[in-house]
């Protein structure tokens, strides 16, 4: 029987590159001359520091545009509430990885209620959904892709 699985997976390497590069950027922009701010990512958390919020605004929105440059979805990106302490603004944004449970449980009941003729299997952090025909298998492709989740999903592992 086909199947393929559901995963949430970060390329590290493209992630760092687009942290470098968002580096570069930083370096060379004229708004930020004479600026404290740093952009820096050790084990897949970001974090973002700057004299001012607006700063650190303009620093969230280099890194999207970076991330989605490099081919990272910027839906992984978790970020936390900016943290204001003396003189510089800080902010951690978490990258997130794996399906977890309530976020699974969504795209099974997502999958059920649209009756595909499939069957879905929680293996860990990836869900397995097998089914008798190819057809059926892309179908429930096509309709994760076209939801409004707040997580980015790849399918890989496609057996026929």
């Amino acid at each position: 029987m086909p199947s393929f699985d559901i995963v949430s997976e970060i390329d590290t390497s493209e992630l760092q590159n687009a942290v470098d590069n968002a580096n570069r950027e930083l370096a060379t922009r004229f708004d930020f001359r004479g600026v404290k701010a740093s952009l820096s990512i050790t084990n897949d958390v970001a974090k973002l520091s700057a004299e001012h919020d607006s700063q650190l605004r303009q620093l969230m929105d280099l890194l999207r545009t970076n991330l989605i440059k490099r081919g990272v979805d910027s839906r992984a990106m978790d970020p936390e509430t900016p943290n204001h302490t003396g003189k510089t603004w800080t902010q951690v944004i978490k990258f997130k990885e794996g399906v977890d449970q309530p976020t699974s449980k969504k795209l099974i009941k997502l999958i059920k209620d649209n009756k595909m003729k499939v069957q879905v299997a929680v293996q860990g952090e990836q869900l397995r959904v097998t089914g008798k025909k190819r057809d059926d298998l892309q179908a429930v492709m096509t309709l994760i892709k076209g939801t409004e989740l707040d997580q980015a999903f790849q399918f890989n592992n496609f057996r026929d």
